[in-house]
């Protein structure tokens, strides 16, 4: 785990950020002695991969069962 002083942390931000988050999580600490862990958040995704647009194939359903009719038989 990385410890780094306030201003260390303060002078090299964006490579403490990237340290938590490859690391994990990245110590700071003051000079009056409070000790803070920065962690990187991972971002939820937006939506579901399963989660597809639909396809307008502009078939019915006696066309679809029939194709599963015949795909059953082969």
């Amino acid at each position: 785990m990385n410890v780094y002083t306030y201003t260390q942390a303060r002078q090299n931000l964006a490579s403490v950020l990237d340290k938590a988050q490859t690391e994990g999580e990245v110590i700071i600490k003051r000079r009056g002695g409070g000790i803070f862990i920065v962690k990187a958040q991972k971002q939820p995704q937006k939506k579901s991969p399963f989660d597809i647009k639909g396809v307008d194939a502009r078939i019915g359903v006696k066309a679809i069962l029939k194709c599963i009719e015949e795909g059953r038989r082969k």
